[in-house]
């Protein structure tokens, strides 16, 4: 039955996204919103390593020393920075290249539903920055990129969620749309 506490685990997950995600008026990144944790290289792998705590992809990550399902998910879901690496052409190397603010913005998401997701009861809102700060030194990622995901979840933490997602609709996305028509 571990398939089913799985399904039942990304369905939560993609559920708070969808819902989060809608309220900033981002309707086809809600929907579409890891729809590859559906398809068989990456649900298959996740009911295996299932556990409740935490990602599969750790536990799949211990037992083998990579993992499937995250190598695939990351390669076609824009909102995960590591989608976002690429060569360096000027300096050599990988780097992070400039993340489009929406997927910036939805990545936040992610990772609000995340915590919730993992934490239940115990989450706050000062979990999602806590876990990136944790993780933060091994990141590549663009410095606009890091300063916008940042700025929001340190926002969630001191200022709480309805402020949070009322500065991200007016003063983050409203500006981004102004730019795209322009």
């Amino acid at each position: 039955m571990k398939w089913w506490k799985h399904l039942k685990t990304i369905n939560h997950h993609k559920w708070l996204v969808m819902k989060y995600c809608f309220r900033l008026g981002l309707y086809k990144q809600g929907l579409m919103h890891d729809l590859s944790k559906y398809g068989p290289t990456e649900f298959l792998v996740g009911a295996k390593y299932y556990q409740g705590t935490r990602s599969p992809n750790n536990a799949e990550r211990e037992d083998k020393g990579y993992t499937s399902a995250w190598l695939h998910h990351k390669g076609r879901n824009k909102h995960h920075l590591e989608y976002w690496i690429d060569y360096d052409l000027d300096n050599g190397g990988m780097t992070g290249m400039k993340m489009p603010v929406k997927y910036v913005v939805e990545m936040f998401c992610d990772r609000v539903a995340a915590s919730r997701n993992y934490n239940g009861d115990k989450y706050t809102d000062s979990f999602p920055l806590e876990y990136y700060r944790k993780g933060r030194a091994k990141y590549l990622i663009h410095e606009d990129t890091e300063a916008l995901l940042e700025k929001l979840l340190t926002m969630l933490a001191e200022e709480g969620e309805d402020k949070t997602f009322d500065y991200i609709k007016r003063e983050i996305l409203t500006k981004e749309v102004r730019r795209e028509r322009i």
